[in-house]
């Protein structure tokens, strides 16, 4: 999805995840704002945040990875 990458829900609140965190298919890990709908992104498989790969409040691509995780 084509937008502006968010790690959390609001400015000043908590990021939906860090580096560390344990994730899995249900999990909300970041908001990709496409004109003007926020859109929740799930983690596709589960797994450890090992690198954040994109810039909060900045636009990320299709088919761009945003997170690299740690089976």
């Amino acid at each position: 999805m084509v937008g502006t990458f968010y790690l959390a829900s609001a400015p000043g609140e908590a990021p939906f995840v860090k580096i560390g965190d344990q994730v899995d298919e249900n999990t909300t890990v970041c908001i990709i704002e496409a004109m003007k709908v926020m859109n929740e992104i799930k983690a596709e498989t589960r797994g450890v945040v090992a690198r954040l790969l994109a810039v909060d409040g900045k636009p990320v691509q299709y088919g761009q990875p945003l997170f690299e995780l740690k089976a």
